[in-house]
């Protein structure tokens, strides 16, 4: 974490504009970001996807070309530039922020020519499942990378950097996935269906010594390049998890200062999670999915959802300091492929459980701050117009409430199914604590103890007008209206 009581932000969502000026955006906004409480962003992957100037940057072509190539279509990426993607870093450095570089090592997309190989084609449901004939294929997994032309590095990608694929061009209708010769799917990956070694394109093969070294090569020149103070691994699940660890240590050690890491593992099952952070050492955090699906149940389910259960088998609730929170992100939100979103109602009452408690490193979601509106099909074929609340107003004032407030020791108060709260008593640098109410049902009041003796609170989300005044020994009777948040502060 940047520092005491930091706060990330996921500093873009799947439907960003694909305008190019997005780099330039947060040039701009750095500074009232940092402003406002942020002092981190993830940024979103900045090398070339399949899709050229359209790729979101999950599709990853080219890991050495951040907008400087003329490759699949276009030199910018997505969001800009190599020079601006350069100088909306120093931005956010100049504002007192940190970034985190997205960083894809799972798959590559986007082969520039074919190469023949043998392998054996196995189930997509079950990878235990042989489903064909061990025979030669023809496989796009050839890279050669003709619009950077080696520089930055040499290397071309075939056959052998990898472990599966799922398209064979001499039977393009036949869905299967085929492991390659010679090959088997990961060890220390996600068991679903058997083994989630697989996930998309080109699956990379982390037993091969020539790939761990480019990436450890590649990672270096990342941090020279762009000088980024950490890294958000996508989908870890589906990667030999031992070789995060060993990555991140290269780099970290190459780099010789602090970076932070925090990894995807997108499941349910905290057990999962453990024993990544496990295999790992705990050197990576990881998101909390499972609190994410708890607040998507929470939304859905409204007054009938029993708050008191709102961290029941999360990471923050038994690994805090590995875990960060979050509400939503780009897969969770509406039409996406995990799609689970938090209904807008209850995103408040969300924030201020991952911003305004002591456990866990909070992430803000991009149009759950700046709002949004977009346009995609759904899994019936069906097209949709989506809009997202943006809950800025509120957000920025749980911020202050964070910076100013939320130190020492915590007092919670969930001893009712739909109206929970807590306290922070506050310390010597950050005195006067902070009182947190929230109801998924009817409004009502909790008598809590916040520490401070005959001293009149407000509350800044301004859903209560009367102050509360504590008595003799710090407590009061503090209200919320129901379905709300009151995040109550001194006065003074």
């Amino acid at each position: 974490m940047s520092e005491p009581n930091g706060v990330m932000m996921q500093y873009f969502h799947w439907y960003n504009s694909p305008d190019g000026n997005f780099w330039n955006e947060l040039t701009e906004n750095a500074e009232e970001l940092a402003n406002a409480g942020i002092t981190s962003l993830w940024l979103p992957p900045a090398y070339k996807g399949l899709g050229g100037g359209y790729e979101v940057g999950y599709g990853v072509y080219d890991l050495y070309d951040l907008g400087e190539f003329d490759q699949k279509g276009s030199v910018r990426t997505k969001y800009g530039t190599k020079d601006e993607y350069l100088k909306a870093i120093k931005a956010a450095h100049d504002a007192g922020l940190q970034v985190y570089a997205d960083v894809v090592f799972n798959h590559r997309m986007g082969a520039d020519a074919e190469e023949e190989v043998e392998a054996t084609p196995f189930n997509p449901d079950n990878r235990g499942e042989v489903i064909g004939e061990y025979k030669p294929i023809r496989a796009w997994t050839h890279f050669t990378f003709p619009g950077r032309n080696g520089k930055y590095s040499d290397m071309e990608w075939h056959w052998w950097h990898f472990d599966a694929i799922d398209y064979n061009a001499d039977e393009a209708d036949q869905n299967a996935i085929y492991l390659l010769k010679g090959k088997q799917f990961d060890a220390n990956v996600d068991l679903e269906k058997g083994s989630f070694d697989y996930l998309m394109g080109c699956d990379l093969d982390m037993d091969n010594p020539e790939v761990r070294e480019e990436l450890k090569r590649w990672g270096e020149w990342y941090i020279d390049t762009t000088g980024v103070d950490g890294f958000r691994f996508d989908a870890v699940k589906h990667v030999k998890a031992g070789f995060f660890k060993e990555w991140f240590e290269h780099v970290r050690h190459y780099a010789q200062r602090d970076l932070f890491s925090v990894g995807e593992y997108w499941s349910a099952e905290v057990d999962a999670l453990h024993y990544f952070l496990d295999v790992t050492d705990g050197r990576v955090a990881l998101f909390d999915a499972p609190l994410h699906y708890n607040f998507h149940a929470a939304s859905q389910a409204g007054d009938s959802y029993d708050m008191r259960q709102i961290f029941d088998n999360t990471l923050v609730q038994q690994q805090p300091a590995l875990a960060v929170t979050l509400v939503d992100n780009h897969d969770s939100q509406s039409l996406q492929s995990l799609e689970s979103p938090v209904e807008s109602w209850f995103k408040p009452l969300a924030y201020a459980l991952i911003l305004l408690r002591a456990q866990g490193y909070p992430c803000i979601f991009y149009p759950d701050y700046y709002g949004a509106c977009y346009k995609d099909r759904g899994n019936d074929g069906n097209e949709y117009e989506i809009w997202m609340d943006s809950h800025r107003w509120l957000i920025d004032k749980f911020l202050v409430a964070r910076r100013e407030f939320a130190y020492g020791d915590q007092y919670d108060y969930f001893d009712h199914p739909n109206l929970v709260g807590w306290t922070r008593l506050g310390n010597e640098e950050y005195p006067g604590g902070v009182a947190v109410l929230l109801s998924n049902g009817e409004g009502g009041s909790k008598h809590m103890e916040v520490g401070q003796p005959n001293r009149t609170y407000i509350d800044i989300t301004e859903h209560v007008d009367e102050p509360v005044i504590t008595n003799e020994h710090g407590w009061g009777e503090f209200r919320c209206n129901g379905g709300s948040v009151s995040v109550w502060v001194p006065q003074d």
